[in-house]
This record gives C-alpha cells, structure tokens and sequence, in this order.
C-alpha cells in the first residue's frame, strides 16, 4: 500500500510547483546530502534525494541488504508518481533508480519522464562476482576507496567516522552483491546515461543502457573518474538540466 513519504525518507528542496520533480538516489555508502547543493543549482526543478536508513538523519535504522525490500520501502514511502517527474543515480543509486522504475511499471503506477543513470554498466551485463560486504570494516572501506575513492578523507582519518561509514557500506555492498538482474521487456521511456571518462565503467558499457528500453538513450561521458560529478559539477548539472526540460517538453507535448 502506498502511503505519504515519511519525513525521514526525503531531503527536499524549495517547491517549484510548476517544475519536474526530481529524484535522486545516492552512491553506494553514500547520504541525500551528497545532491543538497543540486537544490539551488537546478532551478528548473523541484529537488527531492532519497534518504535510506542507516545513513544521515537515519544513522540509527537498521540498513536494507536486499534490492527487493529496498525497492519495497521507496515505493511503499516515496510518493512517486506525481507527474511530470524524473528519476536520478549515481552508480548503485543508478540501479536502485532503474529496478524502482520497473517496479513502479509491475504496480501499474505512473512512471517517470526520464531515467538519469551515472556512472554504472547496464545491469545485464555480466558481472564480476564479489564479497566485499563480508569483509571486515577497515578491509571493506580499504577495498572501497581503491577502487572507486569518494570517500572523505576526514573519515578515512577517523575510527569512529570509519566505523559509521563501514555499516551503510556493508549494507548497500551486500544489496549490489546479491542482485541478480531478472529479464522482462524493456522499459519504454528515454534514458539519459552520464559517465567519466577516467572510471572503470567502459563507454560500451554505458551505452548497453540502450538494450533495456524501446526509448531515446542519450550517453554523455564527462572529464574524471567515478565520481566525477564532484570534480566538475557544472557540465554535468546543465546536461542533467536539459534532461529536466525534456520532461517538461513531453508534459506539454502529451494528449490532453
């Protein structure tokens, strides 16, 4: 059943009523705070980040470590479906983002305008098996940062920040590491794919997002590594802004 969203569950910017909404989901480990800024800086839309336990306002909750009931609680506590909305994620929140669509389409609720995924290979792709969430908390965080850095360096220094970051991380790894993406038809809505150059993810495999809708996929691969969107916010902010005016271009090119 859906209900309103619980305050705990969103971060939320100034009503734009006559903007898109647009939803983010944040980074493996990550909090809505990392996208508070985009607030301001995207005034062409109304601003909400999603905030999963654990994390944040919600350090003390106990942290989802299943995609399922991950995706359960967003659609059971996030209103989506007020249109015209747009959906946004960065590396696991690309994939919390793109199984939250094909959920909504499952529950017959209205789904977003766009799809904006960053800096993760489309989730059919093969993939290399890992366990890092059963690692130990300094091998865990260890393993993380070198492979994808992001994290702050005032926690990397700290024991005790250390130890908060190593839960939602746990929590978020295990749910990436035991998802198996399940085959269905494709979506049916345009994608927008945003990368960086210097990461890991491939061009190719960004451009393979085209494989899983019959919509318009745009790929845009920018200056950085995987967390690119901090190195150079302004690029990526104007093209995640001329995804946001599509969506308002098809609210007012849809059938009345």
């Amino acid at each position: 059943m859906r209900t309103a969203a619980l305050p705990r569950w969103l971060v939320s910017g100034a009503p734009r009523p006559a903007a898109p909404k647009l939803y983010c989901f944040a980074h493996g480990g990550g909090s809505a705070a990392e996208y508070l800024r985009w607030a301001r800086d995207l005034p062409g839309a109304e601003f909400h980040a999603v905030q999963l336990p654990g994390r944040g306002s919600r350090l003390a909750e106990p942290v989802f470590t299943s995609m399922d009931t991950l995706v359960e609680g967003v659609l059971t506590h996030v209103p989506l479906g007020t249109a015209p909305y747009a959906l946004f994620g960065h590396s696991l929140g690309s994939l919390i983002a793109y199984e939250v669509t094909r959920a909504l389409r499952t529950a017959g609720r209205p789904l977003p305008a766009q799809l904006v995924v960053s800096g993760y290979p489309a989730p059919h792709l093969p993939r290399v098996s890992q366990e890092l969430h059963t690692l130990p908390d300094a091998e865990l965080i260890e393993a993380v940062s070198r492979t994808h850095g992001g994290i702050p360096e005032e926690v990397l220094a700290s024991a005790e920040l250390r130890e908060l970051a190593a839960t939602a991380l746990r929590g978020d790894y295990q749910v990436l590491e035991t998802y198996s993406w399940r085959a269905g038809e494709p979506l049916s809505l345009p994608i927008t794919v945003f990368g960086g150059r210097g990461d890991q993810v491939t061009a190719e495999q960004l451009q393979a997002w085209q494989e899983l809708t019959t919509g318009e996929v745009t790929v845009r691969q920018f200056p950085g590594g995987h967390f690119y969107l901090r190195e150079q916010p302004a690029p990526v902010l104007r093209s995640l802004a001329g995804a946001l005016r599509a969506v308002r271009t098809q609210e007012r090119s849809a059938p009345c």
